[in-house]
């Protein structure tokens, strides 16, 4: 049986990449999949190649700007006239910006701390009122090993992350005591168009460092964000490093 059938999971940024590939695990688990883009054509589209995969309806294209309060109100409310319920959310959208700290603009760091921390409090906050009211959730929040050990030319990156982590740790425990967990996933150097953009020699350099061999994928990101949803996950307030033992 699956172990998530009938529950309505919201994965922001979920058109492509990570955010797409946590959604398809969370499908195959059984949820009905909410996909938050703020591209429109891509959410619409994603959400199309979904449903025809699960050969029903199971996917939701709600466009959704997350660093806007109405936007995410918006989604919300499309959610709860859709499925009467939110049982997982995943904050995964986020963007970077990156530049040495004495080269970095006030815009740059703005534009990251916006999209990848403020985004996450505009969001979880009217989901948290559904959850409470259910007296059950799952909040499950996309950090980043840069996030724990810091990363040269991403100090916004770097604080933005750092701050979700703060963030899902004291989520957990105001929250425990209603049957919501929050917790956090922090990906490594992972398989995706950011990454490849960086170049061949890059990449290899990078590798080389990774116990593991090899960079993630996003579907290892994917199957931590399932961990945390499932029923069986006696865990709230912790950041699981995704990253192949790629710690320095």
């Amino acid at each position: 049986m699956s172990t998530l059938a009938d529950q309505v999971a919201i994965v922001t940024g979920s058109g492509r990449g990570i955010g797409r590939a946590i959604a398809e695990a969370l499908l195959q688990e059984g949820a009905n999949i909410v996909i938050s883009d703020i591209n429109e054509e891509l959410c619409q589209t994603t959400a199309a190649e979904i449903n025809k995969q699960a050969g029903r309806e199971a996917a939701l294209a709600v466009p959704c700007n997350v660093t806007d309060g109405a936007s995410v109100a918006k989604m919300v409310e499309a959610v709860m006239a859709k499925w009467s319920r939110i049982d997982i959310l995943v904050n995964n959208a986020g963007i970077t910006r990156d530049a040495l700290f004495m080269r970095m603009s006030q815009e740059q760091w703005q534009a990251v701390i916006d999209t990848n921390l403020t985004s996450a409090f505009k969001v979880t906050q009217p989901v948290l009122k559904v959850m409470s009211k259910q007296r059950s959730g799952r909040i499950i929040n996309i950090a980043s090993t840069t996030g724990v050990h810091g990363n040269f030319g991403q100090v916004n990156y770097a604080a933005a992350k750092a701050g979700l982590i703060g963030f899902t740790k004291t989520i957990a425990l105001e929250y425990a005591s209603r049957n919501i967990t929050s917790n956090a996933v922090a990906p490594g150097f992972i398989d995706t168009a950011m990454t490849q953009a960086l170049g061949e020699e890059i990449i290899s350099k990078v590798i080389e460092k990774i116990p593991l061999g090899r960079m993630g994928t996003p579907e290892d990101i994917a199957r931590a964000v399932v961990f945390f949803a499932g029923p069986g996950a006696y865990v709230t307030g912790q950041v699981m490093e995704v990253n192949g033992g790629l710690y320095t």
